[in-house]
């Protein structure tokens, strides 16, 4: 029993056991090779770590891993990636694991962190001597159960108001409004790039977080979708006001659910109108009637929009682990006075519960 470690840039060569381990645990296509590769491609700096645990020759867990300051480790986590890549057999013991590993890493590292776990997919593990978990964010889904009259019916009155106002509206003006959905490989790449222009017209352009075919996030995104389009697994809705187009969505598919990783709308768009949401009902209404999914998942922060859709909400969390449970303590301490003096003069900021815990990513 041990971990072996293996620079990232050779994960092509453990891409199948990587997948292998993907579909007898968690199944979620944001931890397959076809996500993984081209997030290791287009924002690893080349000193991430593929970590792999086996037990009697066969693997029971794998980790892609970085060093993010002196003595602390912690789960490789660009903003792409909506979820932590760890992943485990539920017969493995989480705090053994991350305490083999944590001495296994070079430099003697005092802390091990993993980040932004779904609790659907590993459940949140017990407080312990060395172990820790802090909350990460709140995050939204829709399953489908019963027809989609149903789910309307269930929503406000509020927005299935607004959005036949809306269509109305529409109409009197001739505007005919359709969405269509593309799927193949040789989209992709014109899909990105309409996205990208979109998205550059918008507020993210002056923050210099746009996608653009040339940059990272377009080359990223557009190999991905390449990716998964191979298997039938990409989608990216289009929806349109006559021949404009005024809002994009970029999905993958798999492991019963569509996952929305990133939406952009025109926002030339009057703001009488809501393309993001006329999209999203119709989407819906497509996603119950075609039964090809169980669910859609959102995996952005939870936002006031996301529960005029769903009330399905959970709370993703990180892990820490220490050297020592005297580190935990000594860090439980340090934080608590922090807090303790924050709220003796202003409210204080939230805390994060890992040591290594990034902000919640604004994709």
């Amino acid at each position: 029993m041990s971990w072996s470690l293996t620079p990232a840039r050779e994960f092509a060569a453990h891409a199948d056991a990587w997948q292998a381990l993907n579909r007898e645990t968690v199944a979620s296509p944001l931890l397959e090779p076809a996500f993984v590769q081209p997030l290791i491609t287009e924002f690893g700096n080349g000193d991430e770590w593929l970590a792999i645990y086996r037990r009697d020759g066969r693997v029971m867990a794998m980790a892609l891993l970085r060093r993010r300051k002196l003595g602390a480790w912690e789960t490789f986590q660009p903003s792409q990636q909506p979820l932590g890549m760890w992943m485990q057999r539920p017969e493995a013991a989480l705090p053994q694991l991350m305490d083999e590993l944590l001495r296994a890493l070079p430099g003697m590292p005092l802390v091990l962190g993993l980040t932004q776990c779904d609790p659907w997919l590993m459940p949140r593990p017990a407080h312990g001597p060395q172990l820790d978990t802090g909350d990460y964010i709140q995050t939204a889904r829709i399953t489908v159960a019963g027809t989609f009259d149903e789910y309307w019916a269930a929503r406000g009155k509020n927005l299935r108001s607004n959005l036949k106002k809306q269509r109305t509206r529409l109409a009197k003006e001739g505007v005919a409004l359709r969405m269509d959905v593309v799927r193949t490989p040789a989209d992709m790449a014109k899909a990105v790039a309409d996205y990208g222009v979109m998205e550059s017209a918008g507020w993210k352009a002056q923050g210099g977080t746009a996608i653009h075919p040339d940059n990272d996030q377009g080359r990223f995104y557009r190999s991905m979708l390449e990716n998964f389009a191979r298997r039938d697994g990409a989608s990216v809705y289009r929806y349109w006001f006559n021949e404009q187009l005024v809002v994009m969505n970029l999905c993958i598919e798999g492991g019963g659910a569509v996952i929305v990783l990133k939406t952009t709308y025109d926002e030339s768009v009057s703001s009488q109108y809501s393309p993001a949401f006329l999209m999203r009902e119709d989407s819906c209404q497509e996603l119950f009637n075609e039964r090809r999914f169980e669910r859609m998942e959102f995996y952005g922060k939870l936002m006031e929009w996301h529960l005029r859709w769903t009330d399905e909400v959970r709370t993703m969390y990180h892990v820490t682990h220490y050297r020592w449970p005297a580190l935990k303590r000594l860090h439980a301490l340090i934080k608590n006075r922090k807090a303790g003096r924050a709220g003796a003069g202003a409210a204080a900021p939230s805390q994060p519960g890992h040591a290594g815990q990034p902000e919640p990513s604004t994709e």
